[in-house]
C-alpha cells in the first residue's frame, strides 16, 4: 500500500512514517492518545481522492486533520490507519468582492479569511477563540462558533458550497456561490458538523457580509452569577440584539489577573463582556439601554470602554482565561454544553450546585448570549480519586443541559469524548438513523471512525481506570 501511496505523493517530505513523526499526531487539545500507522500531508484534491481509492482497497481507517486543536477527539487515530495533515494546504485564499465570497483550500487559518476580507470592506463573521490557530477545514467539520454566533450564527451559516472526497474517493461539489440553492438534498449543511465522518472537504466556497461601521465594548459587573443570567435573558428580550455577549465568572477573572493583570474587578461573581455593532449612533442609543436593563436585573456596575485601546483589553481577558486557569493545575476538561437562553439562569444555579456537590473546582465563562457555556473543571489526572468525580460531574452537567431542552455540544463537537452520551440527548431511534446514514455514506467505515458513534472502544469522558 506505501509504494501505492509514495506513486500519488509528489513529494516523500510529505510522506511521514518515523516514530518520532507518528507520535506529534496521536494527540489533539482533548484527552487520550493514539498512534497512527502512517501521516500523508496532501496538497491537492487528486492526491486525496488517490489516497482514499487506495485505503478503501485496503480497508484501512482515514483520519483527516488540521491543526489539531480539537477539544473532543475529532482527528485521534483510534483505530490507527493514515492522518491525513491538510495543514500545509493554505494556498488558495481568493477574494471575491462582486460575489462576497471567499474561496479557500483547507489549510487556511481561519482568521486570515476575516483578515483578507476586512480589506474589501467585508467580514467573515465565525470566530472560534482558536481561530488564529486552527484551520478552516477543522471549523468546517466541527461546524465551529465563537463570540460572535449570538448576532451572526455558526460555520454552517456562511458555508454556500464545497468540494469533497467522499469515502469512496470520488470527487464531488455541493452547493455554490449562489445565495440561494435549493436544488435536492442539502449535502453542503450535511457535511459541514459532521466531523470528517463522511468525506473529505478539500476546498469551501463561504458567504462573506459587510463589515460593520463602528463597534463598542461595555463590561457589566455583578455580584450574584444568577443575575448575570437574568440580565442576559433582559437584553436580549428588549429588542437589542449585541454582536458578543460573553460571560466570566470570579474563578476565570482571578485567575486572568493573576496570569496577566488587566483591572478587572476580583470582588464580584461574574462580569458580562458585551460588544454592539452597526451604525455609531445607533450603538449610542442600544449602549445606554442595555445598561438601563442590566442595573434594573441587578447589575452593581456597567462600565463602557472609551476607546479601541479599552476595549481590546477586554476582549483580551477573555482569550486568557483558558491558558489562565490551567495554572492552578494541569488538567483541563473543557465543554460547551448549550441551554435555550431562558434557561440561563436556572444552568448557572445548577452548575454551583454539581461544584459543590462534587468538591470540583469548576469555572464557568463562554458565549452566554446565545446560551452555549463553557464549564470548565480544572483537575491534575494523576489524582484518580478527583478525577472519578470530574467524571461524575461532567455527566451531571450534560444530564442538566439535557434536561433544560439544551444539548451536548454548542461548538466543539462529539468526537471520541462524548459518544457515550450521544443516545442521552437523541435515543436510540434517533441516534440509529445517523448510523444508518453514516452506513450508506461509508459502508466500509473507514472515514474518521470510532467519532461520534459509541463503539467496542467505549470511550469515556476523562479515561480514568476503574
Amino acid at each position: 500500500m506505501l509504494n501505492q501511496i509514495k506513486s500519488m505523493i509528489k513529494s516523500e517530505k510529505r510522506i511521514l512514517t518515523e516514530k518520532a513523526d507518528l507520535v506529534s499526531y496521536a494527540y489533539d487539545g482533548s484527552f487520550g492518545s493514539y498512534l497512527p500507522d502512517l501521516v500523508l500531508q496532501p496538497l491537492s484534491t487528486e492526491e486525496v481522492s488517490g489516497i482514499v481509492k487506495t485505503a478503501n482497497r485496503w480497508k484501512v481507517p482515514i483520519y483527516p486533520r488540521g491543526r489539531g486543536t480539537s477539544l473532543s477527539g475529532g482527528p485521534l487515530p483510534v483505530y490507527g490507519g493514515i492522518v491525513l495533515d491538510f495543514s500545509l494546504w493554505n494556498q488558495k485564499l481568493t477574494i471575491d468582492r462582486d460575489d462576497t465570497v471567499a474561496i479557500v483550500s483547507p489549510g487556511v487559518i481561519t482568521a486570515e479569511i476575516d483578515r483578507a476580507a476586512r480589506e474589501f470592506g467585508l467580514m467573515y463573521p465565525p470566530d472560534p477563540s482558536s481561530a488564529h490557530v486552527s484551520t478552516i477545514g477543522g471549523n468546517l467539520a466541527e461546524n465551529a462558533g465563537g463570540p460572535r454566533g449570538l448576532k451572526y450564527g455558526v460555520t454552517k451559516d456562511y458555508v454556500l458550497g464545497l468540494e469533497i472526497v467522499t469515502p469512496q474517493g470520488d470527487i464531488i461539489r455541493t452547493g455554490g456561490r449562489t445565495i440561494k440553492n435549493v436544488t435536492g438534498y442539502d449535502l453542503t449543511k450535511l457535511i459541514v458538523g459532521s466531523e470528517g465522518t463522511l468525506g473529505i472537504i478539500t476546498e469551501a466556497i463561504l458567504q462573506l457580509i459587510p463589515r460593520p461601521q463602528a463597534t463598542q465594548t461595555m463590561m457589566v459587573i455583578f455580584d450574584d452569577i444568577v443575575d448575570a443570567g437574568r440580565a442576559i435573558s433582559s437584553v436580549l428580550t428588549s429588542g437589542i440584539l449585541p454582536s458578543k455577549m460573553e460571560i466570566m465568572d470570579q474563578f476565570s477573572i482571578e485567575a486572568v489577573e493573576d496570569y496577566e493583570p488587566i483591572g478587572l474587578p476580583t470582588d464580584v461573581d461574574a462580569i458580562i463582556l458585551i460588544e454592539l455593532d452597526g451604525h455609531p449612533l445607533a450603538i449610542q442609543d442600544e449602549c445606554h439601554q442595555v445598561e438601563k436593563v442590566c442595573l434594573d436585573v441587578g447589575a452593581r456596575e456597567v462600565k463602557i470602554a472609551t476607546d479601541s485601546e479599552s476595549a481590546a483589553k477586554l476582549w483580551k481577558a477573555r482569550k486568557l482565561v483558558s491558558p489562565a486557569i490551567v495554572r492552578k493545575k494541569p488538567t483541563k476538561i473543557s465543554e460547551d454544553a448549550t441551554i435555550p437562553r431562558s434557561k440561563i439562569p436556572e444552568m448557572f444555579k445548577r452548575l454551583k450546585e454539581i461544584k459543590t456537590k462534587y468538591d470540583i473546582d469548576l469555572v464557568v465563562f463562554g458565549h452566554a448570549g446565545d446560551g452555549n457555556l463553557h464549564p470548565n473543571i480544572i483537575a491534575d489526572k494523576r489524582d484518580k480519586a478527583e478525577m472519578k468525580r470530574v467524571e461524575q460531574a461532567v455527566t451531571e452537567i450534560f444530564s442538566t443541559a439535557i434536561e433544560l431542552g439544551g444539548t451536548l455540544s454548542g461548538e466543539h463537537g462529539i468526537g471520541t469524548m462524548k459518544t457515550p452520551f450521544m443516545e442521552m440527548e437523541l435515543g436510540g431511534a434517533g441516534l440509529e438513523m445517523m448510523k444508518r446514514m453514516k452506513t450508506a455514506w461509508d459502508p466500509l467505515n473507514i472515514m474518521n471512525p470510532g467519532k461520534i458513534f459509541p463503539d467496542s472502544k467505549d470511550q469515556r469522558l476523562v479515561l480514568v481506570d476503574d
